[in-house]
């Protein structure tokens, strides 16, 4: 079972300092709480917070058919969904955020597949 969690590191890279994004370990996929505010529009500091107390919610997809080996992971707060489609090494494929401005997020939104 695959579980998306919030980390707020770097990690070294031959060109100095590059920060981690997606890392994908031990049935776990990481991914840098600097990338989720940038996403969702809120400070990287408080998404750990706000994930623990589910304002921000979420939900990892496993790949088949075309898609073996990749994830779709979609995260949910207030008027937006962001989502990430990573490879196993945890690159990133693709991006995309929906932004409803000052209407909230349609409940359709949050299923898995759309």
């Amino acid at each position: 079972m695959l579980s998306a969690k919030i980390v707020d590191r770097v990690a070294p890279d031959a060109g100095g300092v590059k920060m981690m994004q997606v890392e994908i370990a031990n049935g776990d996929i990481l991914v840098d709480a600097i990338l989720l505010g940038e996403l969702l529009h809120i400070p990287p500091a408080e998404v750990s917070t706000l994930m623990r107390t589910r304002a921000i919610t979420s939900v990892c997809e496993r790949g088949i058919d075309a898609h073996r080996g990749e994830y779709r992971l979609s995260f949910f707060y207030q008027n937006r969904r962001a989502r990430l489609s990573v490879d196993t090494a945890g690159h990133i494929l693709k991006r995309s955020v929906i932004d409803f401005g000052q209407q909230p997020l349609p409940r359709a939104l949050h299923r898995s597949g759309d």
